[in-house]
Order: C-alpha cells, then sequence, then structure tokens
C-alpha cells in the first residue's frame, strides 16, 4: 500500500473514531448528570433502578374519606403508609418505611421546607447512638436523605427519600418517614410548603 492509501486509510479512522469518542463523552457525561456523580460500578439500568428502586409497595391512587383538604399528608405508621388527600374521596397512597420501636411518634405539624439532593448532619442524639457517623454528608445518591426531603415543623423528622428499596414498608429509621427515590420525587412535585402532615400511630 502506497503513502497516499495509508494517508486515506489514517484519515478514515480518525473520521470514524472522533465521533465514536464524542458519542462515549456525551453518554458519560449524561451519566454524570443524571445519576449525581454516582460511581460508575453502579450506574443502573432503568429509571427506577436510576432513582434507587422501585418500591416493594407501588404507589397507586385509593378511596380515601378525609374532611381534611386536598395537598394534606396524613401518615398512617402501623399500616406503614403516606396518604396525600388528592379530594373527591380519593388520596395517592405511598409505602414507607417508618420509625423502629421507641422511635415512633404522633401529632400534627406542617412541611416548613423542601430540599432537593439534601446534605445531612447527623444530630447529636444520633451521634451519641452510633458515634461512627459522618458529622456531615454531602447531598448525592449515597447520603441517607436520599433525593428529596421535606421537614415537619420544628423537629428533627423529614419525610425523605431512600436508595433502600427494601427498607420500605419497614420500622427501621429514628422517627422520619422515608419513600424509595423514584416515589419521594413524585411526592415532592406534588405538596407545597406549608401542607398540613397528619402522623397516625
Amino acid at each position: 500500500m502506497g503513502l497516499r492509501g495509508v494517508a486515506a486509510l489514517v484519515v478514515a479512522a480518525v473520521a470514524f473514531v472522533v465521533p465514536l469518542a464524542s458519542a462515549i463523552a456525551n453518554t458519560l457525561l449524561l451519566e454524570e448528570i443524571l445519576t449525581g456523580g454516582a460511581p460508575r460500578g453502579r450506574m443502573p439500568g432503568g429509571f427506577n433502578e436510576l432513582f434507587g428502586g422501585s418500591s416493594p409497595i407501588p404507589r397507586t391512587t385509593v378511596n380515601f374519606s378525609s374532611a381534611e383538604p386536598p395537598g394534606t399528608i396524613i401518615i398512617n405508621t402501623t399500616e406503614r403508609r403516606l396518604y396525600l388527600v388528592t379530594g373527591n374521596g380519593q388520596a395517592l397512597r405511598y409505602g414507607i418505611g417508618v420509625g423502629r420501636i421507641g422511635f415512633t411518634w404522633a401529632g400534627t405539624t406542617r412541611v416548613i421546607a423542601k430540599k432537593e439532593w439534601p446534605d445531612w448532619t447527623p444530630p447529636p442524639q444520633m451521634l451519641r447512638r452510633r458515634p461512627d457517623l459522618p458529622r456531615f454528608m454531602r447531598g448525592g445518591p449515597e447520603n441517607p436523605l436520599g433525593a428529596r426531603a421535606m421537614y415537619l415543623g420544628s423537629t428533627l423528622f423529614r419525610i425523605h427519600g431512600s436508595n433502600e428499596p427494601e427498607t420500605i414498608g419497614q420500622a427501621v429509621s429514628s422517627g422520619c418517614f422515608r419513600l424509595t427515590n423514584d416515589d419521594v420525587i413524585d411526592l415532592y412535585g406534588r405538596v407545597r410548603v406549608g401542607a398540613k402532615v397528619i402522623v397516625l400511630r
């Protein structure tokens, strides 16, 4: 093969490799954006996996009799379900994880703040029980508060996401209410700051 043939072959190879490299770079960039920088080894295969896996208790619209106005959140810790009142005798029902024995509570409060990919600072009480915990964790896929958090009144409790779908329907938390990241993103988009929250045992 002559010099011209070699040159043509090199040009053809470059013409193929450059767009391929660009496509790979774009795919990696999209992956980085979608996962918030999650390690490549944990890259999921689908939307539900991307947000920590699908809930073992799928969210659904149910008949729900309540005198509370639409937008009210009613949490039944015994059922381990969260209901968002939608009106017309219906509610959206989500599976949740609740506080373990000794950490359950009941009462009425309000959503005072909402945050996307919130940072986490374990409270002093938790650090006394678990001195191994980090003192601060930036928001992201590995953060225990998950993709979204709704802060409840003057308490330390939140409705938040989780990348551990196996804990939904279980009593595992220190008093917070956890949903899968997919479900908490859905709920977050429907709930306003100031929404009433009723917690039942």
